[in-house]
């Protein structure tokens, strides 16, 4: 049965009937984004801010992660803030004086000398006291930030209807057409009819707004305004220096340059009304006395050269038919899955999940850079991003045949190559290492677990593995294999060999960070040992590919790579030193099969067993959302597709899905986790394939999948774990 992609995606539009602090919709590219509220537009900020979380535990993780306190799921527990992020927005706050990188690094001792890390900085967050000794490592944390560009409001002249709360809105109805990519807004307010139209274009940094109302003629308005940065400052650091200026080209169109310390970015306002300046030129306003008003907005990192830049006013309808076509191609192409015809209750939210997913990760995940784990919505850990999880954020997209989408950020990796590898030349090792949490400079972040994380080492070799597999020429090897030598050169020189095989050694956090206070001692992560074993066996087929002969080095260590210890019930450890498992936060162990591709270290039998532990044993208050995706990879890649399918609907607090598609986390902070919404892709290909592959599905449950196939290798048949 052939599916119909339109009504598939259209029956999971999102719709808004009241206002809620987590109620928001956002509309982008992959590189610009903006976060929308009832209205339609961005005119409630103070309703949607992050509010501190009551029973949060302040703790600076010297002790170990802090404990997640039981507590049912309740989304009056969260807020989704209103930003306009983009990918190259970024800046740097003043300090007291000014700090030097090395005031964060501690040396380790390890077998091979003394090796600097960057710890000095723990779990504190801006607002929390900071010890002066960690104020060094604090900065270069906390900066660069994510800037919020500017917000585009529903407004109002001083004759215009009063516009304080949401509740405001009568009989609305606010509508996301996933098709389009178009928010459609409808409501009553001060009596009168109001219709808003919002949409991003697909590849200009550029939002349009259409305003239909009968208030417009009475002063109703649409206002671009320069907020605040809303990130707290830690104590050491100085108020932000901004400024804003204005060049009117006519009444309908100008240009603005606003700094925020050292960063200056371009905006273009145009409209089919008037433009006013107000509040010392941080709002501009557009107003008009016909029925209906337009308004674009687009956004430059700099001036742009008169070569690139156009003085065309840019119009809605440009950016809408643009955003149409664009998504229209999106959902029409790549792979699609339907659970239509499926009696279990239970299927259609799954389906929902699974359309809503696409359309977040398409607008937050896609653009130049790896992104944020909040993507382009708001600020988490700064906006920086964490190449752990790019995996989480992207693979899915060549398991879904649209790997274009995660080729547009491999040259940011290229860009950071110089840095990786002066981070490994420093530490005494060959090859490139990449950083846990960072920015577009590459610069590692002072962390006290994120230095000492190593699974981030081989997703590059994953990522680009998934990308050739879905089909690529001889001039994508040749292009990106820099990338895979550099990688691999450090993993292979990062073991040690021992009695005769190759050990992961000291200092290391695992993929689970909860053995961060034994990093000076930990060794041999499951996980990590299995992944490490299958990287650099295909480092060496990229070499066969390009007609080079093998290197010894690789092929040595990966074939030579530790057992994964054994608990006394014969299920997998987490690591092969003390305290060797503890039952909370990411069963990083089952992703050594499932999300990991078969290797020659990991016993299916032995990983059924595990996972059979995990089923009946986890605190999963302290779980994260990609977990659940990690347990269904595991189940479905061992043929049992039911337990596949009761993973990701998993009724846990850490696994709900908001009407919007978000998956939150930790009140006050986590809002919305998008590894989630990626992991459950990846989990759904690799339930397609499992089915694909023989599986059967439980009774109740009806799959039709189209587009799967290219990228079979990567999610091979399941394995008998008997």
């Amino acid at each position: 049965m052939t599916v119909d992609r339109r009504r598939l995606i259209r029956r999971h539009n999102p719709v808004l009937t009241a206002p809620h602090p987590v109620d928001t919709l956002t509309v982008g590219n992959g590189d610009i984004a903006m976060t929308v509220d009832l209205s339609g537009l961005q005119t409630f900020p103070s309703f949607h801010e992050l509010r501190p979380d009551p029973l949060r535990v302040v703790a600076d993780g010297s002790t170990g992660l802090p404990e997640q306190r039981q507590r049912p799921f309740d989304r009056d527990d969260f807020q989704i803030p209103l930003r306009t992020q983009s990918s190259w927005g970024w800046y740097r706050t003043r300090a007291e004086r000014e700090y030097g990188l090395d005031e964060a690094a501690t040396e380790y001792q390890t077998m091979r000398g003394p090796v600097p890390y960057l710890d000095r900085m723990g779990l504190q967050r801006a607002a929390d006291p900071i010890p002066d000794e960690l104020a060094p490592g604090a900065w270069f944390a906390y900066n660069p930030r994510r800037m919020h560009l500017g917000r585009l409001a529903l407004d109002a002249t001083k004759d215009g209807p009063l516009i304080e709360h949401p509740n405001q809105l009568l009989d609305a109805r606010s509508e996301l057409d996933l098709w389009s990519g178009t928010v459609h807004s409808e409501y009553q307010l001060d009596g009168a009819p109001v219709v808003v139209t919002t949409v991003a274009h697909p590849t200009a940094h550029r939002f349009a707004v259409r305003v239909s109302s009968p208030l417009l003629g009475r002063g109703l308005a649409v206002s671009w305004v320069f907020d605040p940065q809303r990130d707290d400052l830690a104590p050491f650091e100085l108020p932000l220096a901004e400024d804003v200026s204005w060049e009117k080209s006519t009444s309908g169109c100008w240009r603005g340059r606003r700094s925020v310390e050292s960063t200056t970015y371009m905006v273009q306002i145009d409209t089919t009304g008037r433009l006013s300046s107000h509040d010392g030129a941080t709002r501009v306003t557009a107003v008009t006395d016909e029925a209906e008003l337009e308004v674009v907005v687009t956004l430059h990192e700099e001036d742009p050269s008169p070569a690139t830049s156009s003085r065309i006013p840019a119009t809605f309808s440009s950016v809408h038919d643009a955003s149409a076509a664009w998504w229209e191609d999106y959902w029409g192409s790549g792979a699609v899955v339907s659970f239509e015809g499926s009696s279990d209750d239970r299927a259609k939210e799954l389906e929902r999940r699974t359309v809503l997913s696409q359309y977040l990760t398409a607008v937050n995940s896609a653009g130049s850079t790896p992104p944020a784990e909040t993507g382009l919505t708001y600020n988490t850990w700064n906006g920086k991003f964490h190449l752990e999880m790019h995996w989480w954020h992207a693979a899915h997209f060549p398991l879904w045949g649209r790997g274009a989408l995660l080729e547009r950020s491999l040259g940011w990796y290229h860009d950071a190559l110089p840095a990786a590898r002066d981070t490994a030349r420093r530490q005494g090792y060959k090859g490139a290492r990449w950083p846990k949490q960072t920015d577009n400079s590459a610069q590692e972040s002072p962390s006290h677990i994120g230095v000492f994380l190593i699974w981030q080492q081989p997703h590059l070799i994953y990522l680009l593995e998934l990308l050739y597999s879905e089909g690529r020429p001889a001039t994508f090897l040749e292009g990106h294999y820099p990338l895979i030598e550099a990688t691999a050169d450090f993993m292979a020189d990062f073991a040690q060999e021992r009695d005769g095989s190759f050990v992961l050694p000291p200092p290391l956090i695992p993929a689970q960070e909860s053995y961060l206070v034994d990093r000076a001692t930990n060794t041999d992560p499951t996980f990590e040992l299995a992944y490490w074993s299958w990287a650099l066996r295909v480092a060496n087929e990229w070499r066969q590919r390009l007609g080079l002969p093998i290197r010894e080095d690789w092929e040595r260590v990966g074939r030579r790579m530790h057992r994964p210890a054994l608990l006394p019930d014969g299920t997998y450890a987490a690591l092969a030193t003390p305290p060797y498992l503890l039952r909370k936060d990411h069963p990083s162990m089952l992703m050594a099969l499932g999300w990991l591709p078969d290797t020659e270290i990991i016993d299916a039998g032995i990983m059924g067993a595990t996972l059979d532990a995990v089923w009946s044993n986890w605190d999963l208050q302290s779980s994260w959302g990609w977990d659940y995706p990690v347990m269904a990879m595991t189940a479905a890649r061992l043929g049992d597709v039911e337990r596949a399918l009761e993973a990701v609907l998993l009724p846990s607090s850490k696994n709900q899905f908001l009407a919007n598609g978000h998956n939150p986390q930790m009140p006050g902070f986590l809002t919305l986790y998008l590894p989630a919404n990626g992991g459950l892709l990846a989990a759904i290909a690799h339930l397609v394939a499992a089915v694909e592959g023989g599986a059967e599905l439980p009774a109740g449950w009806s799959l039709t999948a189209e587009g799967f196939g290219t990228q079979r290798r990567m999610v091979d048949t399941p394995v008998s774990s008997a």
